[in-house]
């Protein structure tokens, strides 16, 4: 078995389309309260890229909501969908540049509403940095082949919803 070697904040200060597909087979590390640690592999991750982006939150400028996006790289955007689901965003990229990566899914848990359910990932998570002491990402030098497919949910977002910017381990 390979050492799993916890990934560093500045692995999240390049540019989404980097680091989306990157993290596919890599690992989401959940430390809860009481000790217990789970390890679940990336399998699936969307690509939010910037203002010109439609589909990203970020594409209304910058707002209460999407200040946290316009962080360097490394740290948490979490924020409630239909009223009940938290999704889990890693932001990316550098300083007033907003990107995140959408984590959609890991081993044994698809859609990203169960995944945060699953982690018991709430709102209190939105801002914190990337690793703490609750989760953080490891890497186990292994290379995960993965497919691209056009982003999911956004038809809203007109001639942004085809980018091949959803990647899934094949």
């Amino acid at each position: 078995m390979v050492k799993q070697s916890k990934i560093d904040v500045s692995y999240f200060q390049r540019d989404v389309l980097v680091v989306a597909p990157d993290l596919i087979g890599k690992y989401l590390v959940r430390c809860y309260q009481n000790g217990e640690v789970e390890r679940f592999r990336i399998v699936e991750t969307e690509a939010y890229r910037g203002e010109e982006d439609k589909a990203c939150h970020a594409s209304k400028g910058r707002t209460k909501r999407t200040e946290i996006m316009y962080h360097n790289g490394g740290k948490l955007y979490i924020y409630l969908i239909y009223g009940m689901y938290y999704m889990l965003n890693i932001v990316t990229g550098n300083e007033d540049e907003p990107q995140a990566v959408l984590i959609r899914g890991v081993e044994g848990v698809t859609g990203p509403g169960r995944l945060t359910k699953r982690l018991r990932i709430g709102a209190d998570f939105n801002g914190e940095s990337i690793p703490s002491k609750s989760i953080w990402i490891e890497d186990s030098g292994e290379k995960q082949s993965y497919i691209t497919t056009p982003r999911i949910g956004i038809g809203y977002a007109a001639e942004w919803k085809e980018k091949p910017w959803r990647f899934v381990a094949k």
